[in-house]
C-alpha cells in the first residue's frame, strides 16, 4: 500500500526552478471522507431504484407518472446542477461548498425517510439532489491536489472503487432495507453523514478561494436548460412516449438551449463552462469516453440484474449476491491501478480497460443460453463477463476522472462536475435506452437482453477509441 510512504515529488512549475513538496500526510483521510460523500450520492440512485416498487405500495392512490419522480427528481435535479454547483464551489471555497452540500444531503434524507406523503417526498428527493450536485464536483476536486501526480492513479482508482461499489451494490443494500421498511433506504445516510461532517471539519483543507470569478448568469440558465431539459427527456420518455409532444418539445428545448450555450460560451471573457477546460490535455477524451463508457455501464448492469432476477426468477438477494462479483473485481484492481499506470502509461492503462470492459457484453452475448435454465451455468456464462466488466471499470474509470486533476486549481471543481455531467447523462440515456429497447414491457426478455448487450459493446468500443486518442501532460494552465 501506497499509504506509508514516504514520496518527494517535483511539483510541476512553469518558472525555471521546481521545488520538492512533500505529499499532504492527510491525504488517504481527505480521500475516504471525500470518497463517503461519493458513495452517499451513488447509493441513492441504486438502492431506492430497487425499494421503488416498496415505495409504490405505500402510495397506492398515486399515479405512476406521479411515484416516477421519487427516482427523477434526483436524477435531473443532480445532472442539471453539477457544472453550476462545481463553478460555484472554485469560486466560494470547495471545503465550505463540500460541507454545505453534505449536511444538505443529510438532512433531505431524514425529510425522505420521515415523508408523511408523496408530495412531501419528492420535495425531499429534489433537495437531496441539490445537495448531491454541490457534494459530488467538490468531492474528486477536494482530494487530487493533496496527492502528488504519481498517486493520483491509485487515489482515483480507490474513489472509482467506492462509487462502483455503491452503484453495483446498492441493489443489495437497496433490496435488504426495503424488506423491513423503505424509509430505512433514506434514514441510513444519516450516521454516514454525521461521521462525515465531524470527519470533514477537522480533516479537510481549508484553501484560500481563487481569484474572484466574473458571474455568468445567462450561460449559467442555458446549462440548467440544456441539461435539465435533456435528462427529464430521457428520463420520462417511457412514461410520456418517445414520440410525444411532451417528449419531444423537452428534448427540442434542451438541444436548443445546448446550441445556445455553446455559442454563448464562445463570446463572453467569464463563461459558466470555460472553453479551455477542453484544451487541458486528455479533458476531451476523457469527458466524451465517460459518456460512451456510461451508456455501457448502466445498460449492462441493468441487462444483468434483469437477466437474475426477471428471466431466471431469482430474488432480489440473490441477484444483488450474483452481481456482487462485479464490484468486488473493481477493489482488487484498484489496488493495483497506480502501479499499471505508472508501467503502461495512462493511455494504454485507459485502453486496456475499455478492451476489457468491451469484451464484457461480447462474452454475455455468446455464452448466455436461450432459456432460463441457463441460470444452472452462472459460473461459466455470467461471472467471466462480471469479472471482465470490474477489470475495464477499475482501469477505465481511474484514468479519465484523474484527467480533472490537470486543471488548475481554480477550475478543479468546474472540470469534475463537467465530468460527472457525462456520467449522469450516460447512465441516464443507458437506462431508458435498454428499456427502449423492450418496447415498454415491465419485464425485459432475453432477446431484448441481448440486443442491449450489442448496444453496450458499440458503446464499450467508442469509450476505447476515445481512450486511444487520450494524451497526457501536464496540469493545464495556471491562470
Amino acid at each position: 500500500m501506497l499509504e506509508g510512504m514516504k514520496i518527494t515529488e517535483v511539483a510541476p512549475s512553469h518558472s525555471a526552478t521546481a521545488t520538492a513538496v512533500a505529499p499532504d500526510p492527510r491525504r488517504w483521510a481527505v480521500l475516504a471522507v471525500a470518497s463517503a460523500a461519493q458513495f452517499l450520492a451513488v447509493l441513492d440512485v441504486s438502492a431506492v431504484n430497487v425499494a421503488f416498487p416498496v415505495i409504490g405500495e405505500e402510495f397506492p392512490t398515486a399515479s405512476a407518472a406521479g411515484l416516477s419522480w421519487v427516482l427523477n427528481a434526483y436524477t435531473v435535479v443532480l445532472a442539471a446542477l453539477l457544472v453550476p454547483a462545481g463553478r460555484l464551489a472554485d469560486a466560494a471555497g470547495r471545503r465550505r461548498s463540500f460541507l454545505l452540500g453534505l449536511a444538505l444531503f443529510g438532512l433531505a434524507s431524514v425529510g425522505c425517510g420521515l415523508a408523511p406523503g408523496l408530495g412531501w417526498l419528492v420535495v425531499a428527493r429534489t433537495v437531496q439532489g441539490i445537495g448531491a450536485a454541490v457534494l459530488v464536483p467538490t468531492s474528486l476536486s477536494l482530494a487530487l491536489p493533496a496527492f502528488p501526480a504519481g498517486e493520483r492513479a491509485t487515489a482515483v482508482g480507490a474513489w472509482t472503487a467506492i462509487s462502483a461499489l455503491a452503484a453495483s451494490g446498492g441493489p443489495v443494500l437497496g433490496g435488504l432495507l426495503a424488506a423491513s421498511d423503505w424509509r430505512w433506504v433514506f434514514l441510513v445516510n444519516v450516521p454516514v453523514v454525521l461521521a462525515a461532517l465531524a470527519a470533514g471539519v477537522r480533516l479537510l483543507p481549508s484553501p484560500v478561494p481563487g481569484p474572484r470569478q466574473g458571474r455568468d448568469p445567462l450561460g449559467t440558465v442555458f446549462v440548467l436548460v440544456a441539461v435539465g431539459a435533456l435528462t427529464t427527456a430521457v428520463v420520462e420518455a417511457g412514461d410520456w412516449g418517445r414520440a410525444s409532444p411532451a417528449t419531444l418539445g423537452t428534448l427540442a428545448a434542451g438541444l436548443l438551449a445546448t446550441v445556445l450555450c455553446v455559442r454563448h460560451v464562445r463570446r463572453v471573457p467569464e463563461p459558466v463552462v470555460d472553453p479551455r477546460l477542453f484544451r487541458t490535455p486528455g479533458f476531451t477524451a476523457a469527458a466524451l469516453g465517460l459518456f460512451v463508457y456510461f451508456l455501457a455501464y448502466a445498460a449492462m448492469l441493468l441487462a444483468a440484474s434483469t437477466l437474475c432476477s426477471d428471466v431466471w426468477g431469482w430474488s432480489v438477494r440473490r441477484t444483488g449476491l450474483a452481481l456482487a462479483p462485479w464490484p468486488g473485481t473493481v477493489l482488487v484492481v484498484s489496488l493495483l491501478s497506480g502501479r499499471l499506470v505508472a508501467a503502461l502509461g495512462e493511455r494504454a492503462t485507459a485502453s486496456l480497460g475499455a478492451l476489457c470492459f468491451t469484451a464484457a457484453p461480447l462474452w454475455w452475448l455468446a455464452a448466455v443460453a436461450a432459456g432460463p435454465a441457463a441460470g444452472a451455468h452462472y459460473a461459466s456464462a455470467v461471472l467471466p463477463g462480471l469479472v471482465l466488466a470490474g477489470v475495464g471499470t477499475a482501469l477505465c474509470q481511474s484514468v479519465m476522472f484523474a484527467a480533472a486533476g490537470r486543471l488548475p486549481e481554480r477550475r478543479m471543481s468546474l472540470g469534475s462536475g463537467v465530468l460527472m455531467v457525462s456520467r449522469q447523462a450516460g447512465t441516464a440515456l443507458g437506462t431508458a435506452v435498454l428499456v427502449g429497447l423492450g418496447g415498454g414491457a415491465h419485464r425485459l426478455g432475453l432477446g431484448t437482453l441481448r440486443a442491449g448487450w450489442v448496444f453496450a459493446a458499440v458503446a464499450a468500443a467508442l469509450a476505447l477509441a476515445a481512450a486511444l486518442t487520450f494524451r497526457g501532460g501536464d496540469r493545464g494552465e495556471r491562470d
